[in-house]
């Protein structure tokens, strides 16, 4: 081991964080910790550095040294004082005994590993390099779940991020058992957590963890009614089954059509939440042998606002969300008959630049459907979604023009309220079918509009 040691604590020297500490004289001892061990030992650039001192005076130093001063994260008795400075990201925290009792409570094993900063040595008690080399997600114990249950999530957000790597059968059951521990958790760092999944390489897995486990079920209890009405009505293609089999496809459609981390993550969610409806809709023609579930893209909004109201999303991110759901049934419903050019571009104009992001949703949804199997109707809705993204990369050469504005509604004579909104969606719609193309136009559409009122 001492050849790959000896690699490894060079690479360590080699960040610019290393190098600034090194340089730096301190009171006390200073260890590099946790996941930037990790990552470099991955061949992996770390986006931040947790740093332990083991003199408090010693913050101070820190604060000279990239001249800026720390802030607090958390809460006593364990606080952690935070660094950001062009670009770094800086934790740190001080001793509490030695370091060996330090790393013994951290999250999982391939996480407890310290470099003496000046001593130029690898402290290594859990074996974590050892875990590191072999792939292994570990918790050096139960009782750390126990004080930490986000830990649990952040476990799974390690394995869905981490190509290659296990959770241990010993860290599975232990989530099992535990999993109702994380509602004691802030809601905000258990969003945090799916957002990290959601945007990860196995996705997929990760939330077949999550239900393997049942802390999915916990986080979101109401996709329990969506598994409970499969189980109940028998069905093949399943609901709930569906909707996790998608996921096997949001990362290779999301690179297909560009989506930035921020709409990956929000077409993940809605993703997750767009058939909540359907476990209040479900009704069956007898006549036809057909079910349906009429509206559940509405019932699946509001469950989905409840949800996201209560992890603290912010309302950038439920806006965004909901308008994926409350039209992801859109390309499936004009994929049966050759669709007229003003069909296509209506979705466009509807959503804009989240057009990529529903043609995302649409075929992890089609393809969770058929799980993976190509049938005539993926061949139509596959050729809609080339159609619509065809038109939405034109449209982003010429966007649709605004012809008026609300100060042109004003002027008209319209007292200001919420009939001036409403009058300005009714000219964009005329102006998306073709209808309007000119201000001229639109202003004699907004006096009819008023005349009718």
């Amino acid at each position: 081991m001492d050849g790959p040691l000896h690699r490894l604590k060079e690479h360590i020297k080699r960040e610019r964080v290393v190098k600034d500490l090194r340089n730096t004289t301190f009171n006390g001892k200073v260890y590099l910790v946790g996941g930037a061990i990790r990552e470099i030992y991955l061949d992996k650039k770390p986006n931040d550095y947790d740093i332990v001192l083991s003199d408090k005076d010693d913050l101070k130093r820190l604060e000279s040294l990239y001249n800026t001063e720390a802030f607090v994260l958390g809460k006593k008795p364990i606080q952690t004082f935070r660094i950001v400075k062009e670009g770094l990201t800086i934790d740190i925290t001080f001793l509490n005994g030695n370091i060996e009792e330090d790393l013994a409570r951290r999250d999982f094993t391939m996480n407890g590993i310290a470099y003496d900063i000046h001593n130029d040595r690898l402290v290594d008690p859990l074996k974590g390099l050892e875990d590191i080399g072999r792939g292994i997600i570990r918790c050096p114990n139960i009782e750390n779940l126990k004080e930490d249950p986000l830990r649990m999530l952040k476990a799974i957000r390690h394995y869905g991020m981490l190509e290659g790597f296990i959770l241990h059968k010993e860290l599975m059951a232990s989530i099992g058992t535990l999993k109702g521990h994380i509602i004691k958790t802030a809601p905000e760092r258990v969003k945090y957590e799916m957002d990290r999944i959601l945007i990860s390489d196995r996705v997929y897995e990760a939330l077949t963890f999550l239900e393997s486990t049942g802390l999915l079920f916990v986080i979101f209890p109401e996709l329990q009614g969506l598994k409970q009405m499969d189980k109940e009505k028998g069905f093949s293609l399943e609901t709930f089954g569906h909707t996790i089999e998608g996921f096997k496809y949001l990362k290779k459609y999301g690179e297909s059509f560009h989506l930035e981390e921020k709409a990956l993550k929000d077409t993940g969610y809605a993703l997750l939440f767009h058939d909540l409806g359907k476990a209040y809709t479900f009704s069956y023609d007898s006549h036809k042998g057909v079910v349906h579930f009429f509206n559940h893209e509405k019932i699946s909004n509001d469950i989905a606002t409840i949800i996201m109201e209560r992890l603290r999303f912010s309302q950038s991110e439920i806006r965004s969300i909901k308008r994926i759901i409350e039209s992801h049934m859109r390309i499936f419903l004009i994929s049966g008959d050759e669709p007229t050019e003003r069909a296509l571009r209506r979705i466009i104009f509807k959503l804009e630049d989240m057009t990529p992001s529903l043609i995302v949703h649409t075929l992890c949804d089609m393809y969770g459907s058929s799980q993976g199997m190509e049938n005539p109707s993926t061949e139509r809705v596959k050729k809609r979604c080339g159609e619509i993204w065809e038109m939405y990369l034109e449209w982003k050469k010429k966007p649709l023009p605004r012809l008026v504005n609300g100060h042109d509604i004003l002027n008209l004579g319209v007292v200001e309220g919420p009939e001036i909104g409403r009058i300005l969606h009714m000219i964009k719609e005329k102006q998306i079918t073709g209808e309007i193309s000119t201000r001229e136009e639109a202003l004699s559409y907004a006096g009819e509009l008023m005349g009718n009122s």
